[in-house]
């Protein structure tokens, strides 16, 4: 039973401290709309996503109504379009108008966001998975709502690097197609290393191949809930800390698990799981960087982040497992520097650099997010970016991704402004020696030793 206290202790935690439900997503798998005709095709996708999530916005408002927790988008995840596309698909072009096709569907039942324009390519890569990756510049350029994700590594096939240099290359074809507005297509894609199947948060949502016909997924926020619980316990000793986050994240869960099953019963569609992830906004006090701040940190970035990093996220984790018997996703906290008000404070002053997000990203749910770097980047330079943040997802069995975004015509010391919860980012600096001779090897980076676990 929940008692009243319950009732307006979430209260306060939405009035006050940006607590809110980020997404209820809705995974399609597209399986069966598989044609070699591509107008019959397009047409089997756009009927499917419509038949499924026609209600999507309607229960997504009821919810809100109902139960007073904003929830802030609504979105879908269909079956990696390469494999859904390989039939039909001759060239790049075909693959667009897939892309245009999820786009007017997602419009039409008033989704926010939709994903899974995505490959996954750990191991080696089919001509249909070329033609798509090939494909995202248009595809991503011509569309409002499409996102798209490429998993180039995995902890088990080790890392693909003719993707990985394949992928620098798109990347600043993408940052072309947007230049006139700061190259902010980019945000719409991000490649990974162990990719999951269930990840509710964009740009990485797909529907995996394991997943049932359709599925909710919800993914929750509560960075602002986790600082304030902190703030009253300021000067206690670690273990009072790590218990005040870990009782907060308990509650931040059961949250999404009421609004997931309450959708879940709405839309007749099984329920997957929840998400924690301590998603930050750019509003005052929604931001994981002023969590390690509120930890002892004059910046994020400072000697000890890592450690405070590891320490937050895991305790999280630990809150939300008791909260919930289906966590999945990320669960834990991103550091994007663009959406989070403390990480842009954080460059600003000169506290944080590429390198040290990278170490960050080694005890963290995701990895370099919304980074801003100057438009002049060599692709080399960005394939070689991914390929360090690939490797460690990949011999610390954990997910890893990197959203970068190369803004054409800024350098260091400018700034781009992606409005919304994208808010606006500094443009870092990035190290300028070469590793042309290492990405232009091509082929394929072996597993680790650790991976041949049967």
């Amino acid at each position: 039973m929940i008692n009243i206290w319950e009732v307006n202790e979430t209260n306060n935690m939405v009035e006050h401290d940006n607590l809110d439900v980020r997404t209820i997503t809705i995974g399609i798998s597209l399986l069966e709309c598989i044609d070699s005709d591509l107008r019959k095709l397009n047409e089997n996708i756009y009927n499917r996503i419509m038949a499924v999530a026609k209600d999507l916005a309607s229960v997504g408002e009821k919810i809100e109504r109902e139960y007073g927790i904003p929830i802030v988008n609504k979105r879908i995840a269909v079956t990696p379009i390469a494999l859904v596309g390989g039939a039909a698909c001759r060239s790049p072009e075909d693959f667009v108008t897939i892309a245009q096709t999820m786009d007017r569907a997602a419009e039409k039942v008033g989704a926010n966001l939709i994903g899974g324009y995505s490959a996954l390519v750990s191991k080696g890569m089919t001509k249909a998975d070329e033609m798509l990756i090939q494909s995202i510049p248009k595809a991503l350029s011509t569309t409002g709502r499409v996102c798209s994700s490429v998993n180039l590594a995995s902890t088990k096939t080790g890392i693909n690097m003719d993707a990985v240099k394949l992928m620098g290359e798109i990347l600043l074809r993408l940052a072309e197609e947007s230049r006139d507005r700061d190259s902010v297509d980019c945000m719409k894609l991000v490649v990974f290393c162990n990719a999951p199947d269930d990840n509710p948060f964009m740009a990485g949502a797909f529907h995996g191949v394991t997943e049932a016909d359709a599925i909710i997924n919800v993914g929750v926020s509560g960075p602002g809930v986790v600082k304030a619980a902190l703030e009253k316990v300021r000067g206690e000793n670690l273990e009072v800390l790590c218990e005040t986050i870990k009782k907060t994240a308990f509650k931040v869960t059961r949250v999404g698990q009421t609004v997931a099953r309450e959708a879940s019963r709405l839309l007749g569609i099984p329920f997957g799981i929840v998400d924690l992830s301590l998603a930050p906004t750019p509003a005052v006090g929604d931001s994981v960087a002023d969590i390690l701040c509120e930890i002892g940190l004059e910046y994020a970035g400072a000697p000890g982040t890592t450690a405070a990093l590891a320490m937050l996220n895991d305790q999280v984790k630990k809150g939300g497992v008791m909260a919930s018997s289906y966590v999945g996703g990320l669960s834990g906290a991103f550091i994007p520097v663009s959406e989070d008000q403390g990480m842009i404070d954080a460059v600003q002053a000169g506290a944080i650099s590429l390198e040290k997000l990278e170490a960050m990203t080694c005890v963290c749910s995701v990895g370099l997010d919304m980074i801003a770097i100057p438009g002049d980047t060599k692709a080399t330079t960005i394939s070689g970016i991914i390929a360090d943040e690939m490797a460690l997802g990949m011999v610390n069995q954990k997910t890893t991704a990197a959203r970068l975004i190369p803004v054409i015509g800024k350098g260091v010391g400018d700034t781009v402004e992606f409005g919304g919860l994208f808010g606006y980012a500094p443009i870092m600096p990035v190290n300028r020696f070469s590793c042309d001779n290492f990405i232009n090897r091509g082929g394929r980076i072996p597993a680790p030793i650790h991976s041949f676990k049967n």
